[in-house]
C-alpha cells in the first residue's frame, strides 16, 4: 500500500508570528506536528523552539522511513535525533519543564491492507473508506472539548474575554503549570527531546483498502468540526476533498475573525496554527 499526495496546507495563527506546524510525505508515511507555543524565551536559533521542534521532526521522521525503517523505529531514531540535536543547540539547561519543546504529532505509515497511526496530543487522522462513514484515529476532538472548558473556566475567573490580547499575561502562570506536567507521570505525553517518549505514543492499525481518504491535521485546522461546529468528521474531509484545503483555510479563519475575542468559542488565541495534509490510500 501507498500514500497518495493530494493536497496540503500550512498556515501561521498570525502572519507577524513563526509557524510551529510542520509536515511531511513520503510514498510510504506521513505526518502532521504541532509545536506547543512558546511559554518562554527561546533556547534554541530560529523562529521559535516548537518551529524549531517541529520542523526538525518532520524531516528526521520522513527520512528515516525514506530508510525503510517501521513507522516505530522511525519516532524511536527521531526522538533521538531531537535530544541530541537539542542539547547542542540549546543557550542553557531548561530550568523547568515547560521550557522544553514540544510538539503533538500525527504519523501514520502505509502497510499491507492499511496504515499504522501513531500519535501525540491532539494531531488526528480522519479516515474515510469507499462507502463507509468517516473514523477518527487520535483524541483530538475530545481533548479540544475539554480545552473550551478549562479555557472558559479560567476567563470566567479573571472576567476577561478568552482570546483577547489582554488576556494570555493572566494566564500564563496556569499554562506553564499545565506545562510543566508534559511527559511526565503527572501529564500526558508530546514529541520533544527525550527518547523515553517513544514508550509511550498511542498507536493504532488501521485496516482500509485502496481509494481510501487519510485526512491529517493539526487541532488547529480540526477545530472547523471539533471547535466551530461547521463540519463533522465526514463532511470535513468530504470538503478537503471536493473544496480544497485553502478554501477549507479561508473559512476556517474567516469563523475566527467574526469571533476574534473567542467569546462565542471559547480560545486561548484568535486563531491558531493550522495545518493538514489530504491523502488518497493506493
Amino acid at each position: 500500500m501507498q500514500l497518495h499526495f493530494l493536497d496540503a496546507l500550512s498556515i501561521p495563527g498570525h502572519p507577524a508570528k513563526p509557524n510551529d506546524d510542520a509536515w511531511g510525505q513520503t510514498a510510504g508515511a506521513a505526518v502532521v506536528l504541532d509545536g506547543a507555543t512558546n511559554l518562554s524565551e527561546s533556547l534554541v536559533p530560529g523562529e521559535s523552539d516548537a518551529a524549531w521542534l517541529a520542523r526538525f521532526a518532520a524531516r528526521r521522521l520522513m527520512a528515516h522511513c525514506n530508510d525503510g525503517a517501521h513507522v516505530r523505529d522511525a519516532l524511536k531514531h527521531a526522538l533521538a535525533d531531537a535530544e541530541r540535536s537539542f542539547h547542542g543547540l540549546r543557550r542553557r539547561p531548561p530550568k523547568r519543564n515547560h521550557e522544553n519543546p514540544y510538539a503533538s504529532m500525527m504519523l501514520v505509515g502505509a502497510r499491507a491492507g492499511g496504515f499504522e497511526a501513531l500519535w501525540f496530543g491532539d494531531c488526528a487522522a480522519l479516515v474515510k473508506r469507499p462507502g463507509e462513514a468517516a473514523e477518527i484515529v487520535g483524541e483530538a476532538f475530545d481533548k479540544r472539548a475539554a480545552e473550551a472548558k478549562r479555557v472558559k473556566m479560567l476567563a470566567d475567573a479573571k472576567g476577561l474575554a478568552p482570546a483577547a490580547a489582554a488576556a494570555r499575561p493572566q494566564f500564563l502562570s496556569a499554562l506553564r503549570a499545565a506545562r510543566d506536567t508534559v511527559n511526565t507521570e503527572k501529564g500526558g505525553w508530546l514529541f520533544g527531546p527525550d527518547t523515553k517518549a517513544a514508550e509511550h505514543v498511542r498507536a493504532k492499525a488501521v485496516a482500509a483498502p485502496p481509494g481510501t481518504l487519510v485526512l491529517l491535521a493539526s487541532d488547529g485546522f480540526l477545530a472547523l468540526a471539533c471547535d466551530y461546529g461547521a463540519y463533522d468528521a465526514e463532511s470535513l474531509v468530504a470538503a478537503a476533498h471536493d473544496k480544497g484545503l485553502e478554501a477549507l483555510g479561508a473559512e476556517l479563519r474567516a469563523i475566527e475573525s467574526g469571533d476574534a475575542e473567542g467569546r462565542k468559542f471559547p480560545r486561548f488565541k484568535t486563531s491558531d496554527d493550522a495545518t493538514a495534509v489530504l491523502l488518497r490510500l493506493s
